[in-house]
Protein backbone atom coordinates (compact mmCIF):
# COMPACT_ATOMS: atom_id res chain seq x y z
CA UNK A 1 0.00 0.00 0.00
CA UNK A 2 1.40 3.37 -1.04
CA UNK A 3 -1.36 5.81 0.60
CA UNK A 4 -4.89 5.10 1.55
CA UNK A 5 -6.11 6.67 -1.98
CA UNK A 6 -3.63 4.45 -4.13
CA UNK A 7 -3.15 0.86 -3.06
CA UNK A 8 -0.08 -0.93 -4.61
CA UNK A 9 -0.84 -5.29 -4.76
CA UNK A 10 2.09 -7.67 -6.03
CA UNK A 11 2.15 -11.22 -7.76
CA UNK A 12 5.53 -12.03 -8.97
CA UNK A 13 6.57 -10.16 -11.83
CA UNK A 14 2.79 -8.65 -12.05
CA UNK A 15 2.78 -5.29 -9.81
CA UNK A 16 -1.28 -3.71 -9.95
CA UNK A 17 -2.10 -0.16 -8.99
CA UNK A 18 -5.34 0.75 -7.75
CA UNK A 19 -7.02 4.19 -7.58
CA UNK A 20 -8.85 3.71 -4.18
CA UNK A 21 -11.08 6.56 -4.12
CA UNK A 22 -14.76 5.47 -5.45
CA UNK A 23 -16.92 7.53 -3.66
CA UNK A 24 -15.71 10.20 -6.29
CA UNK A 25 -15.31 7.78 -8.89
CA UNK A 26 -11.69 8.00 -8.48
CA UNK A 27 -10.55 11.61 -8.79
CA UNK A 28 -7.46 12.43 -8.21
CA UNK A 29 -6.86 15.08 -5.92
CA UNK A 30 -3.21 16.50 -5.35
CA UNK A 31 -2.24 14.01 -2.71
CA UNK A 32 -3.71 11.32 -4.64
CA UNK A 33 -1.90 12.17 -8.24
CA UNK A 34 1.45 12.54 -6.04
CA UNK A 35 1.02 9.01 -4.59
CA UNK A 36 0.09 7.34 -7.99
CA UNK A 37 3.45 8.85 -9.33
CA UNK A 38 5.20 7.75 -6.51
CA UNK A 39 4.12 3.86 -7.59
CA UNK A 40 4.54 4.37 -10.91
CA UNK A 41 8.47 5.44 -10.02
CA UNK A 42 8.36 2.29 -7.62
CA UNK A 43 7.68 0.02 -10.14
CA UNK A 44 9.46 1.21 -12.39
CA UNK A 45 12.75 0.46 -9.66
CA UNK A 46 11.54 -2.44 -9.03
CA UNK A 47 13.72 -5.39 -10.94
CA UNK A 48 11.11 -7.93 -10.45
CA UNK A 49 8.52 -6.17 -11.52
CA UNK A 50 7.88 -6.55 -15.20
CA UNK A 51 4.26 -5.73 -15.89
CA UNK A 52 2.25 -2.85 -13.94
CA UNK A 53 -1.60 -2.75 -14.28
CA UNK A 54 -3.72 0.50 -13.36
CA UNK A 55 -7.27 0.14 -12.46
CA UNK A 56 -9.90 1.97 -10.06
CA UNK A 57 -12.00 1.36 -6.95
CA UNK A 58 -15.45 0.50 -6.95
CA UNK A 59 -16.42 0.54 -10.55
CA UNK A 60 -14.87 3.35 -11.81
CA UNK A 61 -11.52 4.16 -13.32
CA UNK A 62 -10.49 7.78 -12.76
CA UNK A 63 -12.93 10.86 -13.29
CA UNK A 64 -10.03 12.79 -13.09
CA UNK A 65 -8.71 15.91 -11.67
CA UNK A 66 -10.43 16.79 -8.09
CA UNK A 67 -12.76 19.57 -9.38
CA UNK A 68 -13.97 20.51 -5.85
CA UNK A 69 -10.29 20.53 -4.47
CA UNK A 70 -10.14 22.39 -7.92
CA UNK A 71 -12.87 24.83 -7.02
CA UNK A 72 -11.92 25.14 -3.39
CA UNK A 73 -8.67 27.21 -4.39
CA UNK A 74 -6.38 24.29 -4.80
CA UNK A 75 -4.78 24.50 -8.66
CA UNK A 76 -3.38 20.73 -9.55
CA UNK A 77 0.07 20.67 -10.62
CA UNK A 78 0.10 19.12 -14.53
CA UNK A 79 0.49 15.17 -14.22
CA UNK A 80 2.16 15.16 -18.02
CA UNK A 81 3.88 18.43 -17.87
CA UNK A 82 5.71 18.42 -14.67
CA UNK A 83 8.70 16.86 -13.53
CA UNK A 84 6.56 14.77 -10.55
CA UNK A 85 3.68 14.32 -12.68
CA UNK A 86 2.94 10.31 -13.01
CA UNK A 87 1.78 10.77 -16.53
CA UNK A 88 4.70 12.71 -17.64
CA UNK A 89 6.51 10.17 -20.00
CA UNK A 90 5.85 6.56 -21.20
CA UNK A 91 7.73 4.26 -18.67
CA UNK A 92 10.45 1.23 -19.23
CA UNK A 93 8.08 -1.71 -18.89
CA UNK A 94 4.58 -1.75 -20.17
CA UNK A 95 1.46 -0.60 -18.26
CA UNK A 96 -2.36 -2.28 -18.66
CA UNK A 97 -5.49 -0.18 -17.60
CA UNK A 98 -8.81 -2.20 -16.94
CA UNK A 99 -10.98 0.24 -17.19
CA UNK A 100 -14.45 -0.31 -16.00
CA UNK A 101 -17.49 2.74 -15.54
CA UNK A 102 -15.85 6.78 -16.41
CA UNK A 103 -12.39 7.14 -17.55
CA UNK A 104 -12.95 11.02 -18.25
CA UNK A 105 -11.01 13.99 -18.01
CA UNK A 106 -7.81 13.42 -16.75
CA UNK A 107 -8.34 9.83 -16.35
CA UNK A 108 -8.62 9.16 -19.96
CA UNK A 109 -5.37 10.69 -19.93
CA UNK A 110 -4.48 7.65 -17.21
CA UNK A 111 -5.90 5.55 -19.34
CA UNK A 112 -3.71 6.94 -22.64
CA UNK A 113 -0.79 6.52 -20.56
CA UNK A 114 -0.77 2.76 -20.63
CA UNK A 115 -0.20 0.88 -23.58
CA UNK A 116 -3.10 -1.52 -23.51
CA UNK A 117 -6.55 -1.17 -22.50
CA UNK A 118 -8.96 -3.44 -21.63
CA UNK A 119 -12.87 -2.75 -21.01
CA UNK A 120 -16.23 -4.02 -20.41
CA UNK A 121 -19.27 -2.79 -21.63
CA UNK A 122 -19.54 -0.18 -18.71
CA UNK A 123 -16.65 2.00 -19.88
CA UNK A 124 -16.76 5.33 -20.94
CA UNK A 125 -14.15 7.86 -22.16
CA UNK A 126 -14.80 11.05 -22.37
CA UNK A 127 -13.06 14.69 -22.30
CA UNK A 128 -16.12 15.90 -19.62
CA UNK A 129 -14.06 18.71 -18.71
CA UNK A 130 -14.67 20.52 -21.17
CA UNK A 131 -18.27 21.88 -20.32
CA UNK A 132 -15.83 23.51 -16.67
CA UNK A 133 -13.01 24.82 -18.53
CA UNK A 134 -10.45 23.04 -17.39
CA UNK A 135 -7.53 22.30 -20.09
CA UNK A 136 -6.50 18.72 -20.46
CA UNK A 137 -2.80 18.91 -18.76
CA UNK A 138 -2.44 15.15 -18.64
CA UNK A 139 -1.21 14.33 -21.99
CA UNK A 140 -4.21 14.11 -23.70
CA UNK A 141 -4.18 15.84 -26.53
CA UNK A 142 -0.66 14.36 -27.41
CA UNK A 143 -1.48 10.58 -27.12
CA UNK A 144 -5.19 10.51 -27.86
CA UNK A 145 -4.74 11.54 -31.88
CA UNK A 146 -1.55 9.21 -31.90
CA UNK A 147 -4.55 6.44 -30.84
CA UNK A 148 -7.33 7.50 -32.87
CA UNK A 149 -5.96 9.92 -35.66
CA UNK A 150 -6.56 13.51 -35.19
CA UNK A 151 -10.01 13.52 -36.75
CA UNK A 152 -11.60 11.22 -33.92
CA UNK A 153 -9.26 12.85 -31.32
CA UNK A 154 -10.90 15.83 -32.24
CA UNK A 155 -13.77 15.15 -32.29
CA UNK A 156 -13.63 14.38 -28.64
CA UNK A 157 -11.66 17.25 -27.39
CA UNK A 158 -14.28 19.75 -29.15
CA UNK A 159 -17.62 18.46 -27.77
CA UNK A 160 -16.19 16.67 -24.71
CA UNK A 161 -18.98 13.86 -25.73
CA UNK A 162 -19.01 10.16 -24.34
CA UNK A 163 -17.37 7.11 -26.38
CA UNK A 164 -18.53 4.19 -25.07
CA UNK A 165 -16.76 0.34 -24.97
CA UNK A 166 -17.88 -0.50 -28.37
CA UNK A 167 -17.44 2.84 -30.06
CA UNK A 168 -13.75 2.74 -28.53
CA UNK A 169 -13.02 -0.86 -29.46
CA UNK A 170 -13.63 0.38 -33.19
CA UNK A 171 -11.83 3.61 -32.85
CA UNK A 172 -8.90 1.79 -31.35
CA UNK A 173 -9.04 3.78 -28.04
CA UNK A 174 -9.47 0.55 -26.32
CA UNK A 175 -7.77 -2.66 -26.76
CA UNK A 176 -9.71 -5.43 -25.99
CA UNK A 177 -13.48 -5.85 -24.47
CA UNK A 178 -14.01 -8.72 -21.91
CA UNK A 179 -16.96 -9.52 -19.61
CA UNK A 180 -18.37 -7.21 -17.30
CA UNK A 181 -16.33 -7.15 -13.90
CA UNK A 182 -13.78 -9.28 -15.46
CA UNK A 183 -11.49 -6.23 -16.67
CA UNK A 184 -8.82 -6.18 -13.65
CA UNK A 185 -8.50 -10.62 -14.08
CA UNK A 186 -8.23 -9.96 -17.62
CA UNK A 187 -5.59 -8.13 -17.28
CA UNK A 188 -3.35 -9.56 -14.74
CA UNK A 189 -3.66 -12.77 -17.06
CA UNK A 190 -2.32 -10.84 -19.52
CA UNK A 191 0.15 -9.40 -17.62
CA UNK A 192 1.15 -12.61 -16.38
CA UNK A 193 1.66 -13.88 -19.97
CA UNK A 194 3.62 -10.80 -21.20
CA UNK A 195 6.12 -11.05 -18.01
CA UNK A 196 6.69 -14.65 -19.00
CA UNK A 197 8.33 -13.09 -22.73
CA UNK A 198 11.76 -12.95 -22.83
CA UNK A 199 12.18 -9.25 -21.82
CA UNK A 200 15.11 -7.59 -23.58
CA UNK A 201 13.39 -8.08 -26.84
CA UNK A 202 9.77 -7.34 -25.59
CA UNK A 203 10.96 -3.59 -24.15
CA UNK A 204 12.99 -2.85 -26.90
CA UNK A 205 10.08 -3.42 -29.52
CA UNK A 206 8.00 -1.46 -27.44
CA UNK A 207 10.79 1.63 -27.39
CA UNK A 208 11.05 1.28 -30.57
CA UNK A 209 7.74 1.85 -31.17
CA UNK A 210 7.26 4.66 -29.12
CA UNK A 211 10.10 6.47 -30.06
CA UNK A 212 9.35 6.08 -34.08
CA UNK A 213 6.96 9.51 -33.20
CA UNK A 214 9.49 11.60 -32.95
CA UNK A 215 11.65 10.44 -35.84
CA UNK A 216 11.66 10.20 -39.79
CA UNK A 217 10.89 6.61 -40.89
CA UNK A 218 14.42 6.06 -42.10
CA UNK A 219 15.62 7.28 -39.08
CA UNK A 220 13.18 5.14 -36.97
CA UNK A 221 13.95 2.24 -39.13
CA UNK A 222 18.03 2.58 -37.88
CA UNK A 223 16.61 3.54 -34.19
CA UNK A 224 15.15 0.13 -34.10
CA UNK A 225 17.85 -1.39 -35.59
CA UNK A 226 20.03 -0.32 -32.53
CA UNK A 227 17.51 -0.76 -29.77
CA UNK A 228 17.50 -4.67 -31.32
CA UNK A 229 21.13 -5.57 -30.28
CA UNK A 230 21.21 -6.41 -26.83
CA UNK A 231 18.04 -8.81 -27.62
CA UNK A 232 19.60 -10.43 -30.96
CA UNK A 233 22.86 -10.91 -28.70
CA UNK A 234 21.53 -12.40 -25.25
CA UNK A 235 18.23 -13.70 -26.44
CA UNK A 236 17.99 -14.41 -29.94
CA UNK A 237 19.88 -17.01 -30.29
CA UNK A 238 18.37 -18.98 -27.19
CA UNK A 239 15.22 -18.25 -28.57
CA UNK A 240 15.93 -19.96 -32.01
CA UNK A 241 17.37 -23.28 -30.35
CA UNK A 242 13.94 -23.36 -28.41
CA UNK A 243 12.32 -23.28 -31.41
CA UNK A 244 14.79 -25.87 -33.16
CA UNK A 245 13.73 -27.66 -30.25
CA UNK A 246 9.97 -28.34 -30.81
CA UNK A 247 8.71 -25.32 -28.97
CA UNK A 248 6.21 -23.43 -31.24
CA UNK A 249 5.64 -26.66 -33.76
CA UNK A 250 2.39 -26.65 -36.00
CA UNK A 251 1.83 -22.78 -34.28
CA UNK A 252 1.64 -23.00 -30.97
CA UNK A 253 2.45 -19.88 -28.94
CA UNK A 254 2.41 -21.61 -25.65
CA UNK A 255 5.92 -21.70 -24.28
CA UNK A 256 6.94 -25.21 -22.67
Amino acid sequence: MTNRKILVERNGPVTTIIINRPTVRNALDNEAAHALADALRAFEADGNARVAILTGAGGAFCAGADLKELGSGTDYFPWAGSDEGPLRAPLSKPVIAAVEGHACAGGLGVALFCDIRIVDDTATFGVFSRRWGVPMSDGTTVRLPRIVGQGRALDMLLTGRAVGADEAIAIGLATRKVARGTTRAAAEKLAAEIAAFPPIAMTSDRQSAYESFDRAQAAAIRREMELSLAARRMESQKGAARFAGGEGRHGSFERK
